[in-house]
């Protein structure tokens, strides 16, 4: 599953780690990013430190055997983590979900943990790469936006289940409080109020108003957003 920052990702991490056929992983990736790339996020000395695999032992780690079992895993990713260096092989041993949120609604969310995000830290154009990505190598690619999740849990998450070749399972809608224990560390910070549902959050109301910067930069990655949007189920 291909996100941006921002987009409610850890809900579908949530609901997917609910069924008990799947493992997930949560942002594979991150380590090796922060690692190449120094950049001060929120718990950056720590995530360095407790994700210390490199990035082939991550990508090699995401092609072997699924742990415990399960049938399936959900791999969580962070668009933005896939800079030049980090293996894109494993991609054509998986099925591909991009998962889409409105610009303008993770600009306003995103700039509550980190206050001033770059066109990079959000990962749109790399997302459209991505897909871009999926497709040369031969593979179909699914496309969903989580407005309409949350507009529709159990209606559009039976839809993905159904593209992807899975059973919708009641599982998926709600979930324990607290997390999963397959989250990164980063979760302390990261995922406090996610901690706190028991399923999908509320549908989305009004998309917010951006200004100056943040408006411009909305601007910029639209582009990249509509043409996934355009592919939506």
């Amino acid at each position: 599953m291909w996100s941006v920052p921002r987009s409610l990702s850890t809900a579908m991490m949530y609901a997917f780690g609910n069924r008990p056929d799947f493992h997930v992983v949560d942002e594979p990736f991150y380590g090796p990013y922060l690692r190449r790339t120094w950049l001060p996020h929120p718990m950056s000395y720590e995530i360095r430190r407790d994700r210390v695999r490199t990035a082939k032992e991550v990508a090699r780690s995401l092609s072997g055997p699924i742990p415990d079992g399960k049938a399936h895993a959900l791999h969580k990713h962070m668009c933005p983590h896939m800079i030049r260096g980090i293996p894109r092989e494993f991609m054509k041993d998986c099925t591909h979900v991009f998962l889409i949120r409105d610009p303008a609604r993770v600009i306003s969310s995103f700039a509550q943990g980190l206050e001033t995000p770059t066109e990079h830290d959000l990962g749109y154009e790399v997302q459209a790469e991505l897909f871009d990505h999926v497709v040369k190598i031969g593979l179909q690619p699914h496309v969903i936006c989580m407005g309409d999740i949350l507009e529709d849990p159990e209606g559009r998450l039976t839809d993905l289940c159904d593209a992807i070749g899975l059973d919708f399972l009641p599982d998926m809608i709600s979930w324990p409080s607290g997390g999963h224990p397959g989250e990164g560390i980063w979760a302390s910070y990261w995922y406090e109020d996610a901690h706190r549902w028991t399923g999908f959050p509320d549908p989305e109301g009004a998309v917010p108003a951006l200004e100056g910067r943040n408006a411009d930069l909305c601007r910029k990655v639209m582009p990249h957003y509509e043409k996934l949007l355009e592919r939506a189920m």
